[in-house]
Protein backbone atom coordinates (compact mmCIF):
# COMPACT_ATOMS: atom_id res chain seq x y z
CA UNK A 1 0.00 0.00 0.00
CA UNK A 2 1.49 3.25 -0.60
CA UNK A 3 1.26 6.23 1.90
CA UNK A 4 1.35 10.10 1.09
CA UNK A 5 1.79 12.49 3.61
CA UNK A 6 1.53 16.11 2.51
CA UNK A 7 3.16 19.41 4.42
CA UNK A 8 3.26 23.12 3.30
CA UNK A 9 0.12 24.40 3.57
CA UNK A 10 -0.72 27.51 5.55
CA UNK A 11 -2.82 31.33 4.76
CA UNK A 12 -0.97 33.69 2.51
CA UNK A 13 -2.51 37.22 0.99
CA UNK A 14 -3.42 36.85 -2.85
CA UNK A 15 -0.08 37.61 -4.61
CA UNK A 16 1.85 35.38 -2.38
CA UNK A 17 3.72 31.73 -2.44
CA UNK A 18 3.72 28.50 -0.63
CA UNK A 19 5.14 24.90 -1.28
CA UNK A 20 3.55 21.95 -0.37
CA UNK A 21 6.07 18.92 -0.22
CA UNK A 22 4.54 15.21 -0.21
CA UNK A 23 6.63 12.00 0.97
CA UNK A 24 5.76 9.38 -0.83
CA UNK A 25 6.40 5.69 0.43
CA UNK A 26 7.72 3.99 -2.93
CA UNK A 27 8.01 4.21 -6.44
CA UNK A 28 4.48 5.31 -8.42
CA UNK A 29 4.48 5.70 -11.98
CA UNK A 30 2.71 8.67 -11.91
CA UNK A 31 1.80 11.37 -9.31
CA UNK A 32 0.14 14.70 -8.86
CA UNK A 33 -2.02 17.57 -6.93
CA UNK A 34 -5.31 17.86 -6.53
CA UNK A 35 -7.20 20.54 -5.25
CA UNK A 36 -10.79 20.52 -3.59
CA UNK A 37 -12.79 23.68 -2.80
CA UNK A 38 -15.60 23.61 -0.30
CA UNK A 39 -19.08 22.66 -2.43
CA UNK A 40 -16.80 22.14 -6.05
CA UNK A 41 -15.66 18.41 -7.32
CA UNK A 42 -12.06 17.65 -6.62
CA UNK A 43 -9.47 18.95 -9.67
CA UNK A 44 -6.44 17.86 -11.08
CA UNK A 45 -3.74 20.64 -10.93
CA UNK A 46 -0.65 19.60 -11.76
CA UNK A 47 0.75 15.81 -12.96
CA UNK A 48 4.06 14.33 -13.24
CA UNK A 49 5.29 11.29 -14.88
CA UNK A 50 7.82 9.73 -12.58
CA UNK A 51 10.58 8.38 -14.28
CA UNK A 52 10.60 10.83 -17.29
CA UNK A 53 9.71 14.18 -15.71
CA UNK A 54 7.35 15.25 -18.18
CA UNK A 55 4.57 17.24 -16.37
CA UNK A 56 1.16 18.50 -16.90
CA UNK A 57 -0.90 21.27 -15.49
CA UNK A 58 -4.60 22.14 -15.51
CA UNK A 59 -4.73 26.06 -17.44
CA UNK A 60 -5.96 28.04 -13.94
CA UNK A 61 -2.49 27.46 -12.69
CA UNK A 62 -0.11 27.24 -15.75
CA UNK A 63 2.63 29.47 -15.25
CA UNK A 64 2.23 30.40 -11.77
CA UNK A 65 2.93 26.78 -10.35
CA UNK A 66 5.60 24.10 -10.57
CA UNK A 67 5.24 20.39 -10.20
CA UNK A 68 8.61 19.04 -9.31
CA UNK A 69 10.25 16.00 -7.61
CA UNK A 70 12.94 14.89 -5.91
CA UNK A 71 13.50 11.20 -6.34
CA UNK A 72 16.00 10.17 -3.83
CA UNK A 73 13.86 11.44 -1.38
CA UNK A 74 10.87 10.39 -2.60
CA UNK A 75 8.80 13.65 -2.31
CA UNK A 76 6.85 15.40 -4.47
CA UNK A 77 6.74 19.37 -4.69
CA UNK A 78 4.25 21.93 -6.12
CA UNK A 79 5.50 25.63 -5.55
CA UNK A 80 2.64 27.93 -5.90
CA UNK A 81 3.59 31.42 -7.25
CA UNK A 82 1.03 34.74 -7.86
CA UNK A 83 -1.75 32.88 -5.46
CA UNK A 84 -5.38 33.99 -5.65
CA UNK A 85 -8.23 33.56 -3.32
CA UNK A 86 -9.91 31.39 -5.89
CA UNK A 87 -6.66 28.92 -5.08
CA UNK A 88 -7.75 28.49 -1.79
CA UNK A 89 -8.90 25.03 -1.17
CA UNK A 90 -7.70 21.51 0.30
CA UNK A 91 -5.01 20.27 -1.83
CA UNK A 92 -4.10 16.58 -1.85
CA UNK A 93 -0.85 15.18 -3.48
CA UNK A 94 -1.70 11.56 -5.14
CA UNK A 95 0.09 8.62 -7.14
CA UNK A 96 -1.33 6.39 -9.29
CA UNK A 97 -0.42 3.16 -11.51
CA UNK A 98 -0.80 4.59 -15.00
CA UNK A 99 -0.40 8.30 -16.20
CA UNK A 100 -3.95 8.80 -17.78
CA UNK A 101 -4.96 11.91 -18.40
CA UNK A 102 -8.55 11.25 -18.00
CA UNK A 103 -8.09 10.10 -14.77
CA UNK A 104 -6.20 13.04 -13.68
CA UNK A 105 -8.72 15.15 -14.92
CA UNK A 106 -11.67 12.93 -13.00
CA UNK A 107 -9.10 12.87 -9.74
CA UNK A 108 -9.79 8.61 -10.21
CA UNK A 109 -6.16 8.31 -8.81
CA UNK A 110 -5.20 5.04 -6.93
CA UNK A 111 -3.42 5.96 -4.05
CA UNK A 112 -4.12 9.34 -1.69
CA UNK A 113 -2.48 11.37 0.95
CA UNK A 114 -4.36 13.51 3.78
CA UNK A 115 -4.53 16.85 2.49
CA UNK A 116 -3.51 20.40 3.18
CA UNK A 117 -4.90 23.80 3.38
CA UNK A 118 -4.54 26.27 1.23
CA UNK A 119 -6.08 29.39 2.56
CA UNK A 120 -5.30 32.94 0.29
CA UNK A 121 -7.03 36.11 1.51
CA UNK A 122 -7.55 38.78 -0.74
Amino acid sequence: QVQLVESGGGSVQAGGSLTLSCKISQYTYCRGWFRQAPGKEREGVALIYTSFGNTYYVDSVKGRFTISQDSAKNTLYLQMNSLRPEDTAMYYCAADSLCDLGRFKSARFDYWGQGTQVTVSS
